[in-house]
């Protein structure tokens, strides 16, 4: 006889009743609050071509992290492991039909073949958030605060966690300007600056050698001073100048505007994927057990061109369920959550079950979940499984119950036989 595995897949979790009251509480704060600034809700197939992801995913995602396949007709296929590429394809396919901005949001699982972990799984559920069609600097702003709002809006306060953010524009006038780098000693310094906090000064310093070369000397300083820089006023003056570092100002004079306390700069933040194109960001959470990035977002323009239409601005950001699981239940700020089913029907008497039946219609009817129980077991055992299920109200229904059409609703704490 086989004996099949009763664990999950690695990587991957099941949802029991008192999980999945936690997931549907974030889930309805995050659509709740998206809806209340215009986003309507869409939805993607599973299944994408593997092609739309490694076009602009980057190889990191695709080569070691894409669950891909090739189905019985020969084409190559992916579980998303995103969605930004997904809902790109679905502008792409009516970016002339669409009313500009389009704000749209959805919240889906994705998969990647990572190591799970703490916070990390294979199969992740998360809410993605975007703007087609608004170029501007407020469209990035907006979008910033609702990344902060999506925070506030469980309790959290600006001592929880911070927004670190940064941008492409003003990154590639760094290297190419400021630091007088080619392609692909940029690439190399922008991969050492994205796991700067991972590595010590030691290891950050052998491995700019490597990159810089002979040059080192006289490029190593100048990227300490901007990796040494906390606050914008602390940036060279070279970059101050330039019309890229103006418009990171902007943005920040904006998020204070719109009272956002949370901002800062990071001149080291790089957001992994190829596809960003200005304002990146990632928000930490500051609480010492879980100080990590827990999500992100940014401008990607080019990305609904790679379609075969016209491009459009495009600016968003994705939280993780998980991460914000772990970061509500750090900072305490996830309510107690207890089963929803109102009332507790015990039958005594499986010959007047159609007529408990019939009660409890009659109470769903008035908008009360009921739960009517008819097995041939002992009422203590009842009182048990409505106790172990959290269930505060009880009926127990029998002869006479169904005779004279009158009950008497219990409270299970005090009604114990």
């Amino acid at each position: 006889m086989i004996t099949l595995d009763k664990n999950s897949y690695k990587g991957t979790r099941d949802f029991y009743p008192e999980d999945l009251r936690v997931r549907k509480y974030i889930f309805a704060k995050w659509s709740e609050m998206l809806e209340s600034f215009g986003f309507d809700e869409y939805a993607t197939p599973l299944l994408e071509p593997l092609n739309i992801f490694a076009a602009k995913s980057g190889e990191e995602i695709v080569n070691e992290q894409t669950y891909s396949f090739e189905d019985r007709g020969g084409r190559r296929l992916a579980i998303r492991p995103e969605m930004t590429p997904s809902v790109s394809r679905l502008i792409a396919a009516r970016r002339q039909e669409l009313a500009y901005p389009a704000r749209l949001y959805s919240i889906a699982n994705f998969m990647r073949y990572e190591r799970a972990q703490r916070g990390r799984e294979r199969e992740f559920w998360q809410v993605n958030a975007d703007v087609f069609g608004d170029d501007s600097i407020y469209a990035d702003a907006e979008i910033v605060y609702l990344a902060d709002k999506s925070l506030r809006k469980f309790g959290a306060d600006k001592s929880m966690f911070e927004i670190r953010i940064n941008d492409r524009h003003l990154i590639d006038f760094i290297m190419k300007e400021y630091l007088g780098l080619d392609d692909g000693k940029t690439r190399s310094l922008m991969k050492l600056l994205d796991k700067i906090n991972k590595i010590s000064d030691a290891d950050f310093n052998r491995q700019a050698e490597i990159i810089f070369g002979q040059a080192t000397g006289s490029i190593l300083p100048r990227v300490r001073s901007l990796v040494d820089a906390k606050t914008l006023d602390m940036i060279p003056q070279k970059v101050q100048d330039s019309a890229e570092f103006k418009r990171v100002l902007d943005l920040f004079v904006l998020l204070e505007e719109l009272g956002v306390e949370t901002a800062i700069f990071d001149i080291t933040l790089m957001r992994g994927l190829d596809y960003y194109t200005g304002v990146v960001f990632e928000v930490f959470d500051l609480d010492k057990n879980n100080n990590r990035s827990m999500f992100g977002g940014g401008r990607y323009d080019g990305l609904v061109g790679l379609f075969g239409v016209e491009p459009i601005g495009a600016v968003g950001f994705a939280v993780g369920y998980t991460t914000t699981e772990l970061f509500l239940q750090n900072h305490k700020l996830l309510p107690k959550f207890k089963n929803e089913t109102d009332i507790y029907i015990a039958l005594v008497d499986q010959n007047c079950f159609k007529a408990a039946f019939e009660l409890a219609e009659k109470l769903r009817g008035e908008g009360r979940p009921i739960e009517l129980d008819s097995r041939d077991v002992k009422l203590d055992k009842k009182f048990k499984t409505a106790e172990k299920k959290g269930i505060g109200k009880m009926i127990i229904f029998g002869e006479t119950e169904a005779k004279s059409g009158e009950y008497e609703i219990k409270e299970l704490s005090k009604s114990k036989p």
